[in-house]
């Protein structure tokens, strides 16, 4: 095998972030490394500015691919197009608009290697223009998990499961014929609690080593049309089938705080469409919302309010939490 870790970096639009994205992937102390770009069909000068960028880091050279689709097919695609050439151990996936620390794929390697683990976490920051919240993913004082164990707290909103923290082996992708839902780009990062499930160990490193920037408002996720609530549908029922087929029932209470969680955003809000929605998305978990250890006693309560259709409560919590704290003190 060629190298220790490949990273899959999809590229849309990013002009304006890349060239630190690159810069701090070209400098990791891992050396054993290589870098899958794949511009789907990116209309700005953002794989202009990677091959600028590669200029400056000769050593490097060699361990670069730029790989091209002809036309848009979304984010789910360019990593599946980077998962079918990626020849490392292990994967990890860096969007291109956020950065990593320079030891960060060493430390994950390290501790994959040390604990025998196919997969390991760990902790992020929240990056604002001139701000950062550190966000720990520590489930308690453990350090070493089952698969399954891992997808509870995951479905529990605990563990996120983000695709861009984790360092995978590859062979989870592979064996399994795991892919990324074409075509489905909201909440495809889901497809990490397959992988998760299919692990036999894993691993949490209790360090912040990914910077996930929320400056991008071109940014897939900042999106919320029909079309986008559809894609949600899709990958929330591909997943609960894929976790019942494997676990049976086992999972059952897990899997409805998975749908609590799925659909907290839409409380979030100033908009009295959005709470309307959650109380029309998977009504059947309502009643489990005191069941989940893992929501803090705030969620709870704007949870609740909504059940009792206190969209008053929610406005106010949006303008203090939402636009206040992270508008305006994290901003």
């Amino acid at each position: 095998m060629k190298y220790s870790v490949s990273v899959i970096i999809p590229v849309f639009n990013v002009e304006r972030f890349i060239e630190r994205c690159c810069i701090n992937l070209f400098e990791q102390t891992l050396q054993s490394v290589e870098f899958i770009f794949v511009d789907d069909s990116s209309p700005d000068n953002s794989i202009a500015i990677v091959n600028r960028v590669l200029e400056e880091y000769p050593a490097r050279k060699n361990d670069v691919q730029i790989i091209q689709h002809d036309i848009n097919k979304g984010l789910p695609s360019a990593r599946n197009t980077g998962l079918k050439i990626a020849s490392g151990e292990y994967i990890f996936h860096c969007d291109s608009d956020d950065w990593l620390e320079k030891d960060a794929l060493f430390l994950l390697f390290e501790k994959a290697l040390s604990e025998k683990a196919d997969a390991v976490w760990c902790d992020w920051y929240l990056s604002f223009k001139s701000n950062e919240r550190y966000m720990s993913q520590s489930p308690n004082n453990q350090h070493i998990f089952s698969g399954k164990e891992a997808v509870i707290l995951m479905l529990g909103g605990k563990v996120r499961y983000n695709v861009w923290n984790k360092l995978v082996k590859r062979k989870l992708y592979v064996d399994n014929n795991i892919g990324f839902p074409d075509g489905y780009g909201m909440g495809e990062d889901m497809t990490m609690i397959k992988i998760f499930a299919l692990a036999d160990k894993v691993s949490y490193l209790q360090k912040a080593l990914y910077h996930y920037v929320q400056l991008n408002e071109e940014a897939f996720t900042k999106k919320t049309t029909k079309h986008h609530l559809q894609q949600i549908r899709y990958n929330v029922n591909d997943i609960v089938a894929f976790l019942y087929k494997k676990y049976n029932d086992d999972l059952d209470e897990a899997i409805q705080f998975f749908k609590l969680n799925t659909k907290l955003p839409f409380l979030i809000s100033n908009d009295k469409k959005s709470y309307e929605r959650w109380l029309e998305w998977y009504p059947e978990a309502n009643i489990y919302i005191d069941k989940n250890p893992m929501f803090s006693k705030r969620i709870k309560f704007i949870q609740k309010a909504a059940l009792r259709h206190q969209f008053w409560i929610l406005k106010l919590y949006y303008y203090l939490v939402a636009r206040f704290v992270y508008g305006i003190i994290y901003k």
